[in-house]
């Protein structure tokens, strides 16, 4: 978060502020030199103890001199460094900057005193400054620990960032720029652009346009959207007049009723009927459209509304490439380095985005309120060109860890007409049947794989982004579903059926269970036409809406009887502008208006998710509880069908050493030489 400057400017105002107190105190309870008249007139004739305050007073004062310099060498105009002391709202960096200035001061004046300079001052007027000194001290020390936290955000270490991250520093920066414009964007602004069920505080919220305080806000990804608003202030124009670009969000006291809009239900009629949330959101579920949404207006009082334009047009390809042809550093800040890095990076240093957008439309997911259902893709030329750069840099080891986007296998609209008339508003392309008009075709993006893999210096290209997998079983070709199987998986492909039972998949938007039984059986077979063994790992969600405790031991039975323990378990958490959160506030499915059971309590969600991992020991009375609840009992019990015993296991004793079963091993036989790569 702060430069090299600013980091020392701290450390040094910490180091010091700790000295001057340490010396004030061992001054005010040590020392008992006489002031005044009665002074020793030489320096090194006075006690150790005097010497070494006067000597820790004369560094600590060094020390923070010098964390200003800093600090205004940062900052790098004059005028910079006196807005720090004279801006009018009080900011925790002006009122820090303010303490250390004062606590310099007070340093340099104890330090000339006990060196003699000052020999007139009077002992009660040194204890007072001493005093202050201390508090002052303390103010410093807190103030410099504080924003030096700020910096652990690196190295793996997490929760450092607040939480309501735009909020909090919008709220910051308009206390010290009262008049400046704020215009925010990023996921987080996107999904909370108008009014919002937060799990955080389990309330409805406003739209975060109001409580960051920012003029504007950016939706979605945004390209257009912030050349338009750069052009509009460079060219005079006030934030608050810029009411007019598709993809944003603004405030007024008096919305513009001569553009066609959609009037959304008031804020405090949602809060009082969460009925009334679920019949605005269904509204606004419908307008996510760049082609066909309306603009849509959420009153908050009589003078006081929020404003939605339309979404911004898809990006051409030829756009898409311009965006993703800029110089991009592809990796964290240097100043990362020595905090361990960023870990995340891993995954995606070595990653190329082909496409964006989804028209999956899963009910969890906050893509269609984000990228839209559209889908958006990079040129081959485009994508070819940054994986040859990307083989040239130093960490490359010839593995390129994913080509893909939201879903891997979406490299086109779904249909013809999206491009011209978009998405439709009331239907989806893959849920619950394909569409009759949806183009299931692979060949782009098996073109594209192919030429990645013939580039010189690369070994594998791996597909991580997900498979649609009904998608994949509506292309009439097996032509790519071959050569992923062959050559872009290392032994686990991952897929996202989330549950077995169709009552939940319904809720989902996700297809029966029985088009993924469909998609493992033809995985298996080409694996065995193709001589490899490699497996599926699918990815389940317990306590989601519509989930009861009967239909979470259902996809126990299903992992049962697969023999699958997942290592990890995802259990639903509400995120904003889902349709899935909304279900879970309102416990009504926004589409149908039709009640939906939604586990909510704590330790109910607890015991869907034990059961998921039933096979361990300490799930074991949650299981249970679970089963009985269920009226499943006679999955207790001996026989395979049972999940559990009627005896919880018996507890290792501590100290005793885990007993790992011994293992039966054929002799060792030495290694195939592996073919040289032609």
């Amino acid at each position: 978060m702060f430069g090299e400057l600013v980091t020392a400017y701290l450390f040094l105002a910490g180091v010091g502020a700790g000295g001057v107190a340490a010396a004030s105190l061992a001054d005010l309870l040590l020392v008992r030199e006489p002031f005044g008249v009665d002074v020793v007139p030489d320096f090194a004739e006075k006690c150790p103890a005097e010497r070494l305050v006067a000597g820790v007073l004369a560094l600590s004062c060094g020390a923070l001199a010098l964390g200003a310099g800093c600090l205004a060498a940062d900052l790098g105009r004059i005028d910079r460094v006196l807005s720090l002391f004279l801006a009018p709202p009080a900011t925790l960096m002006n009122l820090g900057a303010w303490a250390v200035a004062l606590l310099t001061v007070l340093a340099a004046a104890l330090a000339l005193v006990r060196f003699m300079y000052l020999p007139w001052a009077d002992r009660r007027a040194v204890v007072v400054a001493e005093v202050v000194a201390c508090g002052l001290a303390v103010v410093v020390a807190v103030y410099a620990g504080l924003l030096l936290q700020t910096l652990a955000g690196a190295g793996g270490v997490m929760g450092k960032r607040p939480d309501y991250a735009v909020t909090v520093y919008c709220n910051l920066i308009r206390r010290t720029y009262r008049r400046k414009p704020i215009i925010i964007g990023g996921i987080e602004a996107s999904l909370r652009r108008l009014a919002h069920y937060d799990y955080w505080s389990d309330k409805l919220k406003r739209s975060i346009l109001l409580d960051s305080q920012a003029d504007l806000l950016i939706y979605g990804m945004g390209e257009r959207a912030v050349v338009e608003i750069a052009n509009a202030l460079n060219d005079g124009m006030d934030a608050q007049d810029i009411t007019y670009i598709d993809g944003t969000v603004y405030k007024t006291r008096e919305p513009d009723t001569s553009v066609p809009s959609i009037t959304l239900p008031a804020f405090p009629d949602m809060q009082k009927n969460p009925r009334v949330y679920a019949e605005s959101f269904s509204v606004q579920y419908r307008n996510t459209d760049p082609f066909c949404a309306k603009r849509l207006i959420e009153p908050y009082g009589d003078h006081e509304f929020i404003v939605q334009n339309p979404p911004q047009k898809p990006l051409s390809q030829k756009e898409m490439d311009h965006v993703y042809d800029l110089p991009y550093c592809r990796t964290f800040h240097p100043s990362y380095k020595k905090l361990g890095g960023i870990p995340a990076i891993a995954e995606i240093e070595f990653s190329l985005t082909s496409c964006r957008g989804c028209f999956g439309a899963c009910s969890f997911c906050a893509l269609t309120f984000h990228q839209g259902r559209i889908i958006q893709t990079r040129s081959q030329e485009s994508i070819i060109k940054e994986a040859e750069g990307m083989t040239h840099s130093p960490g490359f080891k010839g593995y390129i860890h994913d080509v893909g986007g939201p879903t891997a296998n979406f490299r086109q609209p779904a249909c013809k007409k999206q491009l011209q008339r978009g998405a439709c508003p009331t239907r989806q392309c893959l849920f619950p049947a394909p569409c009759k008009n949806l183009i299931a075709d692979h060949t782009d993006y098996l073109s594209l794989l192919r030429k990645l893999r013939k580039l010189p210096g690369v070994k594998k290209v791996f597909i991580r982004s997900g498979i649609r997998f009904d998608y994949l079983l509506a292309d009439p070709s097996d032509t790519f579903f071959k050569e992923l199987v062959r050559y872009h998986i290392s032994g686990q492909l991952k897929v996202a059926p989330e549950h077995v039972s169709d009552q939940v998949l319904r809720v989902m938007g996700k297809p029966p269970h029985a088009v993924y039984q469909q998609f493992v059986e033809k995985y298996k077979r080409i694996n065995e036409q193709e001589g490899m063994k490699q497996y599926v790992v699918p990815y389940l969600m317990s306590s989601h809406p519509g989930c009861t405790m009967e239909e979470a031991v259902k996809l126990a039975e299903y992992l049962r009887d697969t023999n699958h323990e997942p290592e990890q378990v995802q259990d639903f958490y509400p995120t904003p502008s889902t349709l899935s959160t909304v279900m879970y506030y309102t416990g009504l499915d926004p589409r149908t208006m039709e009640p939906v059971y939604v586990p909510k309590n704590p330790h109910e969600k607890a015991m869907q998710r034990a059961l998921m991992q039933y096979r361990r020991a300490q799930n074991y009375f949650l299981v249970r509880e679970a089963l009985q609840k269920a009226g499943r009992t006679d999955l207790i019990g001996f026989t395979p069908k049972c999940l559990i015993r009627p005896y919880p296991p018996k507890e290792k004793k501590p100290g005793t050493a885990e007993q790992i079963p011994e293992r039966k091993s054929a002799s060792a036989k030495p290694a195939k030489k592996r073919p040289p790569r032609r």
